[in-house]
């Protein structure tokens, strides 16, 4: 289990910079946003594409750091019904293409979420149905826009070279657990795994734990990412909570840093799940945390994660 880290919280580093930083960190493998909801501080998709010597440049900063890519990211909502979820298309290809190139097994994205039906242009993730033309609605995002779209995409990624389509269990997107990575997967066959983010079972009232041993075989990647609960706050609103993440102070949860929601001990049975299932691949931090800066949080992070994981570290003399 190789510790990443998604390096969109170093957006605001040079590409070497980033790398130099990581190295610095003990970080050992890299997952890099390609476009879409990532603003791709560190990657030009389309320079990158059209250049070969790009590419060896780019593969060379990275290889001689003795750092590795475990993944590009891709993560938006291709099946938006307007020319936005078009562009998402666009970048998802874009992203199998490059992967292809740079010898990347894994591509890290959403399932998407569809509009109300379609004569609406507006995304409509459905948490409550209780009358029927809801359960029609959640039929056709399933049957006529879902499907469609995921039975063609895993072909174009085996095209590409791509090995592992990584599916991120979030909220607003048809996939968001297990139950439902499943009804996709059992559709559209292994190609697609899950890119398992404990954090967000943590706002939705699950156990990640639980959820690790349900998915098995099934977590192609791990982002290992902590919620924290707000006392207070949580207990007399719930966990369904619409304000921006920028109003932290009085949301009912937040993102936080590894440890900051759930202790070492939390992880440390949390990753040893994981291992027991059989993962062996990286785990990937990512850092949502907005009460301290990029750096810090990584920090804290790490310091977590290294106690945490079943594995030895190396100890800097």
């Amino acid at each position: 289990m190789k510790v990443g880290l998604v390096t969109d919280i170093f957006g605001y580093m040079r590409f070497e910079e980033m790398l130099d930083t990581c190295v610095e960190l003990g970080i050992e493998a890299l997952e890099l946003g390609c476009g879409n909801w990532s603003k791709a501080p560190h990657v030009d998709l389309d320079g990158l594409l059209q250049s070969s010597a790009k590419r060896e440049k780019f593969l060379d900063s990275i290889r001689s750091r003795g750092l590795e890519i475990t993944a590009l990211n891709c993560s938006g909502n291709q099946l938006e019904p307007t020319e936005e979820g078009e562009t998402h298309k666009r970048v998802v290809e874009k992203t199998f293409q490059l992967a292809g190139l740079l010898e990347v097994e894994t591509v890290v994205m959403m399932s998407g979420c569809p509009s109300g039906g379609p004569n609406d242009v507006t995304p409509n993730w459905i948490t409550h149905p209780i009358l029927p033309q809801h359960f029609k609605t959640l039929e056709w995002q399933w049957n006529e826009v879902a499907l469609p779209y995921w039975e063609k995409t895993v072909k174009v990624a085996k095209e590409h070279g791509v090995k592992k389509v990584a599916i991120e269990n979030l909220g607003f997107n048809l996939v968001y657990n297990p139950e439902t990575f499943f009804k996709l997967r059992n559709e559209v066959g292994e190609m697609i795994g899950m890119n398992f983010d404990p954090s967000h079972l943590f706002w939705m009232g699950g156990d990640p734990i639980a959820a690790a041993r349900a998915l098995g075989n099934a977590i192609y990647h791990i982002h290992a990412k902590d919620v924290r609960i707000e006392r207070g706050v949580n207990n007399v609103h719930g966990l369904i909570d619409v304000k921006p993440m920028e109003s932290f102070a009085a949301r009912s949860w937040n993102y936080v840093a590894l440890g900051h929601g759930h202790d070492v001990g939390w992880w440390k049975e949390f990753f040893t799940v994981v291992k027991m299932v059989g993962y062996e691949g990286s785990v990937v931090l990512e850092i949502e945390d907005l009460t301290m800066d990029p750096l810090t949080g990584v920090k804290k992070s790490l310091n977590v994660l290294k106690e945490a994981l079943p594995r030895e570290f190396e100890t800097k003399a």
